[in-house]
């Protein structure tokens, strides 16, 4: 699917509205629980549960700040590679404690942002960059 058409690059952004969504309420949850709470719901250690969601906060920004801005917009597919690698540990991980059907959720995240990656690898090249029409900030009255 060529992501160049009008149609596609809507689809990329509702695709990254909703992962960066989903990343924003997963990462801030982990952040919010006290480290006791993170203990007792998963196997893995609670700091590193801390460090996972301020992993997953930040790349909920990455999804959608520097595209909307169209300041650095090559962070974007970066950001979506990062969250692709945490969702392949939470895939293993979840295979590994609880089985391979809960497991599909972290597999269909992971394959959204493997999407956005792919469409938005343009953004990373630096003749895109380059390429990028500046938006003016105010306009002369």
């Amino acid at each position: 699917m060529p992501f160049s058409t009008k149609k596609s690059r809507v689809a990329l952004w509702i695709v990254q509205s909703v992962l960066a969504a989903l990343f924003l309420f997963a990462g801030g949850f982990k952040l919010a629980l006290p480290l006791a709470a993170l203990a007792k719901v998963s196997p893995l250690p609670a700091p590193f549960l801390k460090f996972i969601g301020s992993c997953e906060v930040l790349g909920a920004f990455g999804l959608i700040l520097p595209g909307a801005l169209r300041i650095k917009r090559g962070l974007t597919p970066l950001a979506a590679a990062g969250l692709v690698i945490i969702m392949i540990g939470a895939v293993i991980t979840t295979v590994a404690t609880q089985g391979v059907a809960p497991a599909v959720m972290p597999l269909v995240v992971g394959i959204l942002a493997g999407v956005v990656v792919r469409g938005r690898r343009e953004w990373a090249t630096p003749a895109a960059a380059s390429q990028a029409p500046a938006r003016p900030l105010a306009r002369a009255a």
